[in-house]
């Protein structure tokens, strides 16, 4: 994209060179425009309203904008008006520049812009044209030489009369994303106009193979056909455009071809294939082209090694080999690129060790050799990158120690050093890098305590230690960083208290695996753009007693983990009541609630704990809901069955007792885990449950439940495992769970089940099943032989596998 405000600003400029010289012309003389023109000129502005829905862009890009037709008045020279140039001796209008002027509304076919036929230059870059489409009217400007409709949303088909306008030299239509040529409309154009120097389409849809015309324009200059639907093959053949400087030809997918052929006497400046699928080797040949500045081949599928010879594109700035199948090592030679300010290798083959020649590259500001194979140390060369912001390492095997060389490397802003194996410790020159914002070296086997900085990081917003091998306690520094918004520092072995965290930046803090004890601090509480907190796996045996009732606490928190501690007592963090969807306080020693009060919990992880009492009722919003070997006790309240969207329904393994709600079989369409093992239940199973259930898992064992095996089990497509055992049912022997095509498990051992089980009028029946188990019932004969050959699924074991 940061081509196109340049070129949006390089119009600007020339019309508006135009418009002084002849604004400056008409100062001392009297009016030439007609009174036919003016009256066309204020209709035209009329039919448009003002509206800035660019505002965001032009601010990001600073680009001049202004909405030029206001300052039209009626009774004024129109020769004069901001954006129109007049021939000085006939008075015609033959410039019109209203690029970036706000506009919005639709050009129908019959306005009043198609009646200027001396127009040599339109320029409507940068409005909001919805609604209109390029039409047979913009084919009437047949003195015209340059022509510019980009970014202004028009849409639907290009009108095959643009092709006529013989005598352009630049037509520029990007950034319409819903145009699209006609039938054959854009080989009319490539053959038709045959003065252009520059031609950009980018996002108009083209949807055919690459024009050979095209290359046979000696005077193009500027082509960008990117995001333009090209199919078919780019010609192999050897392309004289002498004169081409930039060829964008990215984002079309299903355009293929081999590196372009280029002849030695080329002036390209900014080459781009990204996300096509050119392939094969790059060519020795490349290193002709020696005016090049920008080589973008990333996401394509080029593969072999990289030619030294690249290394003699001594002006490229930007070199993108990113996410191809490129392999080998990176040649030596590319030391030579000096001015080169962005390298990108990453989502490759390379491997071997990274040339020490890299650190000539002193223009360089960003380095990405990420997710490739490298291997070695990284090199002490690097420190020679004095102008380098972004450096990515990510994804690699390196080794060894992480170098001291960060003391000169005071621009860095983004150091990557992840999933890697590098050991020893941090160095202390990274706390030299003041305006550090993202430090990330997690996924290594780095050791010791981390280091202090030298300096305050006052821009740090991420930082990533996790997965290593660091001890001590956590530095203090970490706890006043004024604008850390991510702190990852879980997997590690830090000891002691979490600190009191001083400013409230952070959105996320992971502190998972380690051996942190005592109390989550209560600063936590004050961190109101918290949205995640991670800390199971520790030591932690209480909770703050201060304020923690307060709705304001965490008013944006969304997912919260204290699993695995040894916390205890009555848990009353009233949080995020409106915000939390996700809370795990699974393994720790709870013994209640004051109350479950968020309202759009998703996940709610309570099992293993002690708590006591009958089961709390989950929000009605609730997904997951697990608070299996516990000591709850009394009977399930029918409410639970409000929760229409729950997926998981783990109850087991506690002192519950009563009837089963009938409701649970048909509470819920989306419910495939039913849970309700090893408690006191009793009465009958749920009878009913849903057509087109989710269901996969029953367990219903270590109950008392009684009667009957529901029919209505037979509906359950999705059922693998059923677990009736250690119940009281008396039944015969369900037949029809035969039907059902993905049961693997069924069990119905310890209960009263009896009399012959007899043959199945089902043709095939249990496919799926591997374990079945009939034991301690009141069966009567033998097991028929038919359901010994329909196990399938346990006779087609891998012999390899087996268990003797």
């Amino acid at each position: 994209m940061s081509k196109h405000p340049l070129l949006c600003f390089l119009f600007f400029l020339s019309f508006s060179q135009l418009l002084l010289s002849s604004s400056s012309s008409f100062s001392n003389s009297t009016k030439i425009c007609s009174h036919a023109q003016s009256l066309a000129l204020l209709k035209l502005k009329n039919s448009f309203s003002i509206k800035n829905s660019y505002s965001e862009y032009f601010k990001h890009y600073h680009l001049p904008n202004y909405p030029k037709t206001e300052y039209w008045k009626e009774g004024s020279d129109c020769c004069s008006w901001d954006g129109v140039t007049c021939d000085l001796v006939t008075g015609h209008v033959i410039e019109l520049d209203l690029s970036c002027s706000w506009l919005s509304g639709t050009i129908h076919s019959n306005s009043t812009l198609f009646l200027f036929p001396n127009l040599r230059s339109l320029n409507l870059a940068f409005n909001n044209f919805s609604g209109s489409s390029v039409s047979a009217g913009f084919g009437q400007f047949s003195s015209s030489t340059h022509l510019n409709l980009s970014d202004s949303r028009f849409s639907g088909l290009i009108s095959p009369e643009i092709s006529h306008l013989s005598n352009l030299v630049s037509l520029d239509l990007s950034g319409n994303g819903g145009a699209e040529f006609v039938p054959h409309g854009f080989d009319s154009l490539g053959q038709n106009l045959t003065k252009l120097q520059k031609l950009h389409l980018r996002g108009v849809s083209i949807s055919s193979v690459f024009p050979n015309s095209l290359l046979n324009r000696s005077s193009l200059i500027s082509l960008d056909l990117s995001w333009c639907g090209l199919q078919g093959r780019f010609p192999d053949h050897d392309i004289h455009l002498p004169k081409l400087q930039l060829l964008y030809l990215g984002e079309n997918y299903y355009l293929s071809g081999n590196f372009p052929r280029f002849s030695e006497n080329n002036s390209l400046v900014d080459l781009v294939l990204q996300s096509t699928n050119f392939s094969g080797e790059l060519p020795t040949s490349m290193g002709n082209l020696k005016s090049l500045q920008t080589l973008d081949l990333s996401n394509c599928q080029f593969s072999g090694s990289i030619p030294a010879s690249l290394g003699n594109l001594k002006s490229l700035q930007a070199l993108d080999l990113s996410d191809c199948q490129f392999s080998g090592s990176i040649p030596a030679s590319l030391g030579n690129l000096k001015s080169l300010q962005a390298l990108d290798l990453s989502y490759c083959q390379f491997s071997g060790s990274i040339p020490a020649s890299l650190g000539n590259l002193k223009s360089l500001q960003t380095l990405d050799l990420s997710d490739c194979q490298f291997s070695g140390s990284i090199p002490a060369s690097l420190e020679n990158l004095t102008q380098i912001t972004t450096l990515n390492l990510d994804g690699n095997h390196f080794s060894g120690e992480i170098p001291n060389v960060f003391y000169n490397l005071r621009n860095l802003n983004f150091l990557y050093l992840a999933s890697n194996n590098l050991s020893g410790q941090i160095p202390p020159s990274i706390g030299n890098l003041t305006n550090l914002h993202s430090l990330d070296v997690s996924q290594n086997q780095l050791e010791g305590a981390n280091p202090s900085p030298v300096n305050e990081f006052s821009s740090l917003s991420y930082v990533g230690l996790g997965y290593n091998l660091l001890n001590g306690t956590i530095p203090s520094w970490l706890y006043t960083l004024p604008s850390l918004v991510e702190l990852d520092l879980s997997h590690n072995k830090l000891i002691g208290h979490i600190g009191e965290f001083q400013f409230d930046s952070l959105e996320m803090i992971d502190l998972s695996m380690n051996e942190l004890h005592g109390s989550i601090p209560t600063s936590i509480f004050e961190l109101v753009n918290l949205s995640s907190l991670y800390v199971f796996s520790n030591n932690l045996n209480g909770v703050p007693e201060t304020s923690v009732r307060s709705n304001s606490m965490l008013p944006n928190i969304e997912s919260i983990d204290l699993s695995n501690n040894n916390i205890s007592g009555i848990f009353s963090w009233n949080v995020g009541k409106n915000t939390l969807f996700s809370m795990n306080l699974s393994y720790n020693s709870i013994s209640g609630f004051e109350m479950l009060p968020w309202s759009r919990m998703k996940i709610l992880d309570l099992g293993s704990n002690l708590l006591q009492g009958p089961l709390p009722t989950p929000p009605n919003s609730i997904y997951f809901f697990l608070v299996s070997h516990n000591k709850l006790s009394g009977e399930i309240s029918p409410l639970i069955c409000k929760a229409s969207y729950m997926n998981i329904l783990d109850i087991s393994h506690n002192n519950l007792s009563g009837m089963l709600p009938h409701c649970l079989g048909n509470f819920s369409k989306d419910l495939f885990v039913l849970n309700v093992r090893r408690n006191q239940f009793h009465g009958t199973i749920p009878q009913t449950f849903l057509k087109g259930n989710s269901i996969r898992t029953l367990d219903f064992n270590g109950n008392q439940l009684e009667g009957l095996v529901p029919r209505s089990l037979n509906i359950c497509r999705e059922l693998e495992v059923l677990d009736l055992g250690n119940n009281k049912i008396n039944d015969m022997f369900p037949h029809y769970l035969g039907a059902l095509p993905k049961l693997q498990i069924l069990v119905l051992r310890s209960n009263h089940f009896h009399g012959h089980i007899g043959f199945s009028k089902i043709k095939s029946p249990f496919m799926s099943l591997r374990i079945i188990d009939l034991a301690h019932n009141d069966f009567e004969g033998d097991l028929p032989e038919m359901y010994l050959r329909s196990l399938k699924a346990v006779m087609n074991i891998n012999e390899g596998n087996m268990t003797r």
